[in-house]
């Protein structure tokens, strides 16, 4: 098992392992960007599926190991990631109470919250909440999180690492996190969404699908570069493309008139009412 030094005491010690419970996109996402980033070798990594062959595909292709039991999962690790889908929460194995004690338990299991989760794993020495997105598949999402208590500098570095590959991360309060889901949990299905009626628009001024589909991707990926790089208020980046009574000004006065930010202000809200009833549900 690799090593590391402590961030406290400068001394080398041992790089606990970390478990996987479920192995799914996510799970998948987290484990090959660990790899990637050279923060945990395959050895550190054991993962345990359901009833599919999602394990073993994700043993094949990263080397992680694959449990046959919750005993072997967490013989030796010091951290679980829950990555099974969250309606199975209810119905999980009790054993879990005792196996995961003393350990950190990290979810991404959307709409269960730390009291929910509590429940499940109350003899854990912390349990972390957290939200991620699609993107982190690639590297580039961001997870908002929260956890049970404050995070001593140990679990904070495991969290970090964890988190980190998928993309960048935040703390925020737990009560935060459904407006979060609503933003940056669903965002990027609105951003494809946008993204799909751009190419359909392009291909209604006469353009052909390919060029229109390029077109579209392009200008969503440059503008998102765009602003990242400037990193000033996107009012701003629009004022420069806008020119008084120009192109740019005439499709903006059509959004304006069809109110878009109230519809986008009205889909963050309906989405992030949904995850308040998902949350009430458990």
């Amino acid at each position: 098992m690799n090593k590391e030094r402590d961030p406290l005491s400068g001394t080398r010690r041992r790089l606990h392992q970390i478990a996987f419970l479920g192995s799914g996109n996510m799970a998948g996402a987290i484990v090959e960007g660990l790899l990637a980033r050279k923060t945990a070798s395959a050895a550190d990594l054991i993962c345990l599926g359901g009833d599919d062959d999602t394990a073993a595909r994700l043993s094949a292709r990263t080397g992680i190991a694959v449990a046959s039991s919750l005993d072997e999962l967490l013989r030796e690790a010091d951290t679980l990631l829950l990555a099974f889908k969250p309606q199975h929460l209810a119905a999980a194995d009790p054993r879990l109470r005792e196996l995961t004690a003393g350990k950190l338990v990290v979810s991404i299991l959307a709409g269960k919250t730390l009291a929910s989760l509590d429940r499940v794993f109350p003899q854990s020495r912390n349990l972390v909440r957290t939200m991620p997105n699609t993107p982190g598949q690639i590297g580039a999402g961001v997870t908002a999180w929260c956890a049970r208590t404050p995070l001593d500098p140990a679990d904070r570095a495991v969290l970090d690492r964890l988190l980190g590959a998928l993309g960048v991360s935040m703390e925020v309060a737990e009560g935060d996190l459904d407006a979060v889901t609503g933003v940056s949990g669903s965002g990027p299905a609105y951003v494809f969404e946008f993204a799909a009626a751009l190419r359909d628009a392009a291909v209604a001024a006469g353009l052909a699908r390919p060029v229109a589909e390029k077109l579209a991707l392009e200008t969503l990926l440059g503008s998102a570069r765009l602003l990242a790089h400037k990193a000033v208020d996107p009012e701003l980046l629009r004022d420069q493309v806008t020119s008084p009574n120009g192109t740019t000004f005439a499709g903006l006065q059509r959004l304006k008139a069809r109110d878009f930010r109230g519809l986008i202000r009205e889909t963050v809200l309906a989405a992030t009412a949904r995850s308040r009833e998902l949350s009430r549900d458990e």
